[in-house]
């Protein structure tokens, strides 16, 4: 029996001399020592008693020795469990208390807040420089170690959802969800040994983790690692790059930069955006100064990447594409496909999905059906040709006098609003009609508009019973740390 995520993403590389990652302070690692930097690690995990189908905590900075020990974990038949490093002490109480892991791998700067709720867990420090115990134990090991076999169905990551609503989830995913959804998007993006990726995501989530770190290890590409998001860093970049994998924040920003010229992105041939919708506006603008298009997808932490636009072929603003090869994509009403043009919850089956939530069993039945199709809580629209647009979630529809809303619609008209940079509608409680419509706007810069002035534009445009009863003027909208507006927040300030 084989470890097949090891076998396919890193093992390859053992004697590849080509460089893996270049670093913020100009260093660099090759594959071969990436692999066997891999091995020491995961002789300190073994070392610290972590046997395989255990769980190792990580909240740590994004350094080199973090992904390796994403991939020692994996090597060590050990489950991978990457915290957002804003998490609170409270926040970490719970999750290390759900997951009950073998082993917390931690900040070294954060280490007296996280051991209080470690439960006499052992807990191991990373830090810049390796000046952290996890580094410097690695250091004294063989670069050689055992590989644990590990199946398709054996847990390779246990990956919390944000939990806007209720407590959060533990995502199981397993070897085969983690390995498929790699070699589909490496082979769909035609990434190969000739790519360079600006990786300026965070690597505790499935978009900087698993989207972009396994595709370039599979597929043998260079990475130009960053810390952080830093314009003036990307820039300096993109001349010597041919990817970036993105949030639309990202593209934003690196619009609102003069420097930004289809001149200085020649060498580049791919710009991905994911983890929140992108503005057709930033599609438009993006396109007209760099005349690359930007790719959108769509994924979710319980399904990796579920769609894309197509590498060749159109890439249409507001849609997030087709069903990637070997998924299964169904718009539904109660469980029963939709035909075309009809909005319905979106339904997810394939190779991609999932294995359930951690110590969750009712809630996994209620979100994993029998046939094998997941209940994303996404609504959505297919086309006739099959391409997927979302209009929200479902927890954000809008239901007032009897009628349905859906957000996205509102947001669209509202977004197209000479002077207006963006939007977000959201319902709050009213009691004749259930629900009331609110939108959140964010003006663009040097722009003076009220609600009355935006409301005469919009009115025209919608049935009177998807007007917003309230504009709310806001310098920007509150979003988590991989740019999704958070509405549990808009309607907890001002319901």
């Amino acid at each position: 029996m084989t470890n097949i995520l090891y076998d396919a993403l890193i093992a390859p590389n053992a004697r590849n001399e080509a460089v893996f990652l270049h670093c913020d302070d100009g260093s660099t690692l090759s594959y071969r020592r990436f692999v066997g930097r891999v091995a020491q690690l995961a002789n300190v995990l073994q070392a610290a008693g972590v046997k395989p189908g255990d769980r190792v905590v990580v909240q740590a900075p994004k350094l080199a020795d973090t992904i390796a020990l994403y991939a020692a974990a994996v090597q060590a038949g050990a489950v991978y469990l990457p915290l957002n490093t804003g998490y609170t002490q409270a926040e970490l109480a719970y999750f290390i208390g759900d997951a009950t892991p073998a082993l917390v791998v931690c900040d070294a700067a954060n280490e007296g807040q996280v051991a209080p709720v470690c439960n006499g867990v052992q807990i191991l420090t990373l830090a810049e420089g390796g000046a952290g115990s996890l580094s410097q134990q690695a250091d004294a090991m063989p670069t050689c170690f055992e590989t644990v076999p590990r199946g398709p169905e054996d847990l390779a990551a246990l990956l919390y959802t944000s939990g806007t609503t209720g407590r959060s989830k533990g995502a199981m995913l397993s070897h085969k969800n983690l390995l498929s959804n790699a070699q589909v998007l490496t082979d769909l993006w035609q990434i190969t040994q000739g790519d360079r990726l600006i990786h300026a995501l965070p690597i505790f989530h499935t978009h900087g983790l698993f989207v972009a770190m396994n595709t370039c290890l599979l597929a043998g590409a260079q990475v130009r690692f960053m810390a952080a998001f830093d314009v003036n860093a990307i820039l300096d970049e993109i001349p010597a790059s041919t990817m970036l994998m993105g949030v639309p924040t990202f593209y934003t920003r690196l619009l609102d930069d003069p420097r930004l010229t289809r001149d200085l992105c020649r060498n580049m041939r791919l710009f991905v955006s994911g983890s929140a919708p992108l503005l057709a506006e930033t599609h438009t603008d993006f396109e007209g100064r760099t005349g690359h298009r930007i790719l959108e997808r769509y994924g979710m932490t319980e399904t990796n990447m579920i769609t894309s636009n197509p590498f060749d072929g159109a890439r249409v603003a507001g849609t997030v594409g087709f069903a990637l090869p070997g998924t299964e994509v169904e718009i539904t009403a109660d469980g029963n496909p939709l035909p075309a043009g009809e909005i319905g919850m979106i339904e997810v089956r394939g190779d991609n999905v999932f294995q359930g939530y951690w110590n969750m069993p009712e809630k996994t039945a209620e979100e994993l059906r029998d046939n094998g199709f997941f209940i994303t809580g996404d609504l959505g629209v297919k086309s006739a040709d099959g391409r997927i647009s979302i209009v929200g979630r479902q927890k954000d529809l809008i239901i007032s006098g009897g009628y349905n809303i859906y957000p996205k619609e509102i947001e669209d008209v509202i977004n197209d609003v000479i002077g207006v940079l963006e939007s977000a509608v959201f319902g709050v409680a009213h009691a004749d009609f259930g629900e009331s419509v609110v939108a959140a706007v964010v003006l663009e810069k040097d722009t003076e508009l009220d609600g009355a002035a935006i409301a005469e534009v919009v009115e025209p445009l919608l049935a009177r019973f998807k007007h917003p009863r309230r504009y709310v003027m806001l310098e920007a909208l509150p979003r988590n740390t991989m740019g999704k507006v958070q509405k549990n927040i808009l309607r907890a300030e001002y319901g």
